[in-house]
Formats: structure tokens, sequence, C-alpha cells
């Protein structure tokens, strides 16, 4: 299985949210020249240098002002920032299952409930290697992969993705192919119950949590977990920031669903800004479900940092329905869009249209 298309088939279905009403008058939505657009990308190493060039110019009229990048490229980063865009490289944080990590520090790796190390037995897929945020190795090791991206003249910042535990829940029209029953947390993908995480928790609370008798409802040991990304995310933010250059993350949709699903804890964390996948139909959902998750993110941040609506093209099932996707995340606060998907010249037409009725 493509690791993207994993990402596609294991998103969770979210609960309803909460209504917060009218955005503030500190965050309401901007004139569209106001709009901070962006594109995610994996570049593609053999292509021209003529042809990056005219697709870049054609991203910068359309709007877009930043790309991610998800892998190495000079070319792409020389090329974004001779046409105007800024150059960011997109990394996998805690997700990370190269084979020297792998072979020289398994020890590195989360281990789940049942006991199980993703170094040896990664949960779901072979590619979820899971590291352990509260490991200082692991730490060290992060900083030192950020410290040596953003060395580089012509990156201009980093954007963290998979920078979570392991996914605790999968949607139900899953279980059946997965052939598990996840009406409840189930012990092979509750992470992390490593030695460090356990003794760590227990120097804190005075109870081991393979001691506690329903550790998926206490509620000290979810935030312990936060607190582990938390804090590995604001050291990460303190080399961005100490080197001059942006720091921003992928994240899930809403603070809600980050918590509840993946222990993930955003609105505490010190970027630049945040990209919220707010992939509507991977939660089944309608188009005007990324208003309201962009409205809970603006609640939560109070002003923080901005919130750029990660947009994925495949599940919009019209050029009419993306017209709306873009103008309900930017009508509801959002400082721009973020797309995933093939940005061709009819995506970049819609956003045209869209910002200009804006």
């Amino acid at each position: 299985m493509n690791k993207r298309d994993f990402i596609k088939s294991s998103v969770f279905a979210g609960i309803g949210l909460m209504s917060f009403g009218q955005v503030s008058g500190s965050q309401k939505p901007k004139k569209s020249t106001g709009y901070k657009h962006w594109v995610w990308e994996n570049p593609n190493h053999t292509e021209e240098e003529n042809h990056i060039k005219e697709r870049f110019r054609r991203f910068y009229e359309a709007g877009i002002r930043g790309m991610f990048f998800e892998s190495d490229s000079e070319n792409h980063f020389r090329i974004a920032k001779s046409v105007g865009l800024e150059a960011h490289r997109w990394m996998w944080t805690l997700n990370r299952g190269e084979k020297e990590v792998l072979e020289n520090h398994p020890d590195w790796y989360a281990v789940s409930r049942k006991g199980l190390s993703c170094a040896t037995h990664p949960p779901y897929v072979g590619y979820y290697r899971w590291l352990c945020p509260s490991k200082p190795e692991v730490q060290e090791y992060l900083k030192n992969q950020v410290k040596m991206i953003l060395e580089k003249d012509n990156i201009d910042g980093i954007h963290l993705d998979y920078v979570r535990f392991c996914d605790v829940i999968l949607p139900v029209n899953l279980w059946q192919g997965y052939k598990i029953d996840q009406s409840r947390e189930l012990p092979e993908y509750d992470f992390c119950y490593c030695e460090t995480c356990r003794a760590k928790y227990k120097a804190e609370y005075g109870v081991d949590p393979l001691e506690i008798e329903h550790p998926d409802q206490s509620p000290s040991w979810r935030k312990f977990r936060y607190e582990r990304v938390n804090s590995l995310v604001n050291q990460l933010a303190e080399i961005a920031h100490q080197k001059k250059k942006v720091i921003t993350a992928a994240v899930f949709p809403t603070p809600e669903i980050a918590r509840r699903i993946v222990r993930q804890d955003w609105t505490n964390w010190n970027l630049d800004g945040v990209c919220p996948m707010i992939y509507h139909g991977f939660y089944r959902e309608p188009v005007t479900w990324i208003g309201d998750a962009v409205e809970e993110g603006i609640h939560f941040l109070n002003g923080k940092f901005p919130v750029y609506a990660g947009l994925y093209l495949p599940d919009f099932k019209s050029d009419a329905e993306l017209d709306k996707g873009i103008k309900t995340a930017l009508q509801h606060g959002a400082s721009g869009i973020s797309l995933f998907g093939e940005v061709d010249e009819k995506v970049l037409g819609i956003l045209k249209k869209a910002l200009s009725e804006l």
C-alpha cells in the first residue's frame, strides 16, 4: 500500500463539533490579497527545469505563496524562490522507518500497551514505525535533523508531519478490512508504553500506566502523552526561531479530533502557522464542515498563529464543490488554504476565481 493511500483510508469519523458562533472581530476573514496559500508536493527529480519554472510561475499567479516539499530537491527549492514562492521542507517527524534508525536504534521506537514495538511490529501497515517522543535520544535526533535542514540558505522553513502518536482507532468502515473491532481502544494500537514513558509517568503520578485498570480512560495519562509531543515540537520550534526560520505543521483537522484520535494537542505548540488536514471526505462530512473545523481551530488558538485549511483535492466531486470548499474555509477565518493532490490548471483556475469573488 502506498504511504499516502493509507492516510486516505485511515482517517476517523468525527463527532459533532461545538458551535462557536461568529468569528471574533480580530479573526474576521481578510481580503483576498491578504491570504497566503500553499501546496504540498513531493518533487519529481526528473522534471525539466523550464517546466518546473513555468508550473511554479502559474502557482504564484493563482495566489499560491509557499510550497511544502516532501523531499530534498535543490532545483525545486531554487526555482520556487526565483518566482516568489517560499520553499519549506516537509519532514516526517515521529514516523521514521529509515533503515539506519531501525537497525541501530530499535530501542527508540514506541511500544504498544500490548508490549509490541513499532520497530518489529508496526501497527496497521509496514511503514508505521513510530518513534517515542519521550526519549531524549529521539529528541536529539530530530533536533539535529531540523538543524541540518534549516542550515540550507534556500529553505525558508520546516513543515512537520506525522508529529503525533499512532492512530489509536480506525473508522468503523475499515474494521472489517483489518478484521478488528475498535469499539474501544485496543492495546495493540495504544501507544506508548515503553520503559521511558512508564518511568516518567510513574515519577509524576505515582503509578505505572500499565497498572491503571482502564488506562484508555485516564485523563492524566492522556495529558502526559499530549505533553510529550508538545515538548518535542516546542524544542524544534525554538531551533527554527533561533535560525530565524518559519516552522509549521500538518495536523489533524480539529483540536478535539487530534487529541482524541492521535494524542495531538496542536493548539499548545509554538508554531508560525498550522495546516489542519480538513479532509472532509475522510470523515464522511459535507463540504460545509470545512468551515466548522476552521472555526474550532481558530477559537482554541485565540490568535496564537494562523490557520491554513488543508484541502484534499480528490475529496471534491466537482469544480463547484472545490470552489465552495475554498470559499468556506476563507469565509470562516482561515488565513489561507493548503492543497494536497494534483494542482493542475483547472484547480488553479478555480482558486483564482474563488479569490476574485470573495
